[in-house]
């Protein structure tokens, strides 16, 4: 033998076995590095948001790529720790979602994850004694895995995913890899509610410094509480704003500034305090939320769905039910997330500058009183000493000249002149007692009643209505007679604001004879025959139960002119 001696040789199929289980963990080890860096730029992408909402859905949608899941979703857990209150989702369509219908609210597979805040993996969904089937159009499921994003040790909501693509199962890795991802959206979660809450308080500053200078150089009530609902509605990304003031000598609230959805529709409005959103707020003294204002059982009184509102807050104007001005109702678009703790907290110092608005308005309007009832006074007092006595001593002059006239029809003219004149002083008698009433909280006046009535309106109409008063109102109509003048007038009102869209309305309340009567007209788009008139048949039953008489007319001229008479006295 020389020196080479053959050397003994691997088998060949041996060998190629080793090659391919080398390769093969050369693979994995790549997959496992192509996954963590996945893994990284993921977290890197989420930690790169700082909106909350954009945030959540990057976390679904990373998620669904690490995993090669075909649908995510991410579920935020509402207030009350049982539902959710926002779902967003991943791999759906728009028309997808739309066919499905409302978002889960929390029950079934969702809800296990919710009651039991840990990761679950299974294979298939609809064995789960906790899974009862999908709604209609939904697209079948098989696969899922869930696990829970905690916040600070409190769990924020949870990630679903399911249907692996390839009809695999998800495996440990998936969970290992998807709890690691919760991890850093837990953090990133955080980073973005903070910034949003400090932008928030920024802008919460910025409003009220402006509320604060608009009091301060003298703007108008109306001008003010409008730029309240604006900022309010703006930060709180609400879809509706109204503002509720207390209608006096009634449990009732009216809607005196409408903002977002149909506004024209609410402005104006009368609602009850019992029964309602705004109504709850305001007997409280304290904020009052609902997950969807049209389901909640707690408010089955007045209008509740108004412009699809979902999630709202009613906020009282004012530290207590007792001080309360008024309420600030925000109301969110249906399946928009709810108001949280973190929102309402500026919102109640908000609501302050609000309630000191109207404050302000109220001792502004109280000092143009006082100078409007100065000025009554004098006005009354030259009446009384000029034109009185001047229009008596002309029909003594008349009286005695009448003796001399020996003209059978020349007297009788004098005397109807003498008649005339002193039906003039009695008539000028009624406004000088009309004039120097005080409208004070104990029995205001009818005169007194329907002209703050008529002022009241003028924030819901957009301008003043005219007002006329003739004849003996404070004397000659009994209180109850009155009470449903008053109701009959308020109603007109805001029928007037809410469906004429008029630009004059006219109120002449007259007390004549044994009748009083009250006419309201404008010259808006009239009154449709084959419209609502349930309003109309209240008015007419009022009528009634006083043995009085309710006409409707349409002036050639456009608009509509509603008459509503009764005896003074009811029964009479």
């Amino acid at each position: 033998m020389g020196g080479n001696e053959a050397l003994p040789r691997m088998p060949q199929l041996r060998l190629d076995e080793l090659l391919e289980e080398l390769q093969a963990r050369i693979d994995a080890a790549r997959g496992t590095r192509d996954r963590v860096h996945s893994l990284l730029e993921a977290v890197l992408s989420v930690g790169r948001e700082l909106d909350l909402t954009q945030v959540l859905r990057r976390i679904a949608e990373a998620a669904a790529v690490l995993v090669d899941a075909e649908y995510g979703a991410l579920g935020v857990i509402g207030p009350d720790g049982r539902t959710l209150s926002q779902f967003l989702t991943v791999g759906l369509t728009q028309d997808e979602i739309a066919a499905i219908g409302p978002f889960p609210a929390g029950h079934g597979i969702l809800g296990e994850l919710i009651h039991h805040p840990k990761p679950l993996r299974l294979t298939d969904l609809s064995a789960h004694p906790s899974s009862y089937g999908f709604p209609a159009h939904h697209p079948p499921m098989r696969s899922f895995l869930g696990v829970p994003i905690r916040v600070r040790e409190e769990v924020f909501g949870n990630l679903y995913l399911t249907d692996k693509r390839g009809g695999h199962d998800f495996d440990a890795e998936d969970e290992a890899v998807i709890t690691t991802l919760s991890m850093a959206a837990g953090v990133a979660i955080d980073n973005a509610r903070l910034y949003e809450e400090a932008q928030r308080r920024q802008r919460w500053l910025e409003a009220n410094a402006e509320i604060t200078s608009n009091l301060l150089s003298g703007h108008a009530r109306g001008d003010v509480l409008e730029l309240i609902g604006l900022r309010a509605q703006e930060i709180t990304n609400a879809a509706v704003a109204d503002i509720s003031v207390p209608v006096a000598g009634a449990d009732e609230l009216m809607v005196e500034l409408a903002i977002g959805g149909r506004a024209e529709a609410r402005r104006g409005l009368v609602v009850p305090v019992k029964g309602t959103l705004p109504g709850a707020a305001y007997q409280a003294g304290t904020p009052v939320t609902t997950a969807c204002m049209a389901d909640d059982t707690r408010f089955t009184a007045g209008p509740r769905r108004v412009a699809a509102i979902g999630a709202a807050v009613a906020v009282p104007l004012g530290t207590a039910a007792a001080e309360a001005r008024g309420v600030l109702l925000l109301g969110r678009a249906a399946g928009e997330p709810v108001f949280t703790d973190e929102e309402i907290g500026p919102l109640l110092g908000f609501a302050a500058q609000a309630a000191l608005a109207l404050e302000l308005a109220e001792r502004r309007r109280d000092a143009e009183q006082l100078a409007l009832l100065e000025a009554r006074d004098r006005i009354a007092r030259d009446l009384h000493d000029l034109a009185i006595q001047r229009l008596f001593a002309t029909g003594m002059t008349l009286q005695s000249a009448a003796r001399l006239i020996e003209n059978t029809g020349a007297a009788e003219r004098v005397t109807r002149a003498v008649g005339d004149l002193d039906e003039t002083i009695k008539m000028i008698r009624s406004t000088i007692f009309g004039l120097r009433a005080r409208d004070t909280d104990a029995a205001p006046t009818l005169r007194a009643r329907a002209a703050r009535a008529v002022g009241e309106a003028a924030a819901a109409l957009g301008f003043p209505p005219r007002l006329s008063l003739e004849g003996l109102l404070d004397t000659d109509v009994a209180p109850q007679v009155a009470d449903h003048v008053m109701a009959v007038l308020s109603e007109a009102l805001s029928n007037a604001a809410r469906h004429a869209h008029a630009t004059r309305v006219e109120v002449t309340l007259k007390a004549t004879g044994k009748e009083i009567a009250l006419t309201v007209s404008d010259n808006g788009v009239g009154i449709p025959e084959q419209g609502r008139r349930s309003g109309l048949n209240n008015l007419a039953d009022r009528a009634r139960s006083l043995d009085g008489a309710l006409r409707i007319e349409n002036p050639p001229d456009g608009g509509s002119r509603l008459i509503w008479t009764a005896p003074l006295v009811a029964g009479a």
